[in-house]
């Protein structure tokens, strides 16, 4: 949990936890769709075949000739999901250090665990931020 920032100011710190809020806004959306995708993104795997272009579409059981297009629009979206957080950690990185970026992600991990997920249901490598739940 980020107790003592390394930043002086009440705004310095009001920014930090609008970057913890906004990452954990973005886990909990990845977490909910690779949930209900049935897509582990502990698995090095299928997050390769997730962020393969050359995905086969997912086929209906009521249509099997059709693609199911909402299916197929989360997959995406999950994707591109990934994808942002990517961006926006090493957005963390540049504003604030790898120190601080670190903090903001251990936090708003926590609060995903306090709001019932569990660990690497965002596809967050516990390990590397040592969470405990």
């Amino acid at each position: 949990m980020v107790t003592d920032p390394p930043f002086g100011s009440d705004a310095e710190a009001e920014h930090v936890q609008r970057m913890v809020s906004s990452i954990e806004s973005l886990n909990a959306r990845i977490a909910r769709l690779a949930i209900g995708l049935d897509v582990s993104l502990a698995s090095h795997s299928e997050v390769a075949l997730l962020m393969s272009r050359h995905q086969v579409p997912v086929m209906s059981d009521q249509h099997p000739a059709a693609p199911d297009l909402p299916l197929a629009r989360q997959r995406e979206e999950l994707r591109g999901l990934l994808v942002l957080r990517y961006e926006v950690e090493a957005s963390y990185v540049e504003q604030v250090g790898v120190t601080a970026a670190r903090q903001i992600l251990v936090e708003a991990e926590q609060h995903l665990l306090l709001k019932g997920f569990h660990l690497g249901d965002d596809g967050i490598n516990p390990d590397f931020l040592c969470v405990k739940p």
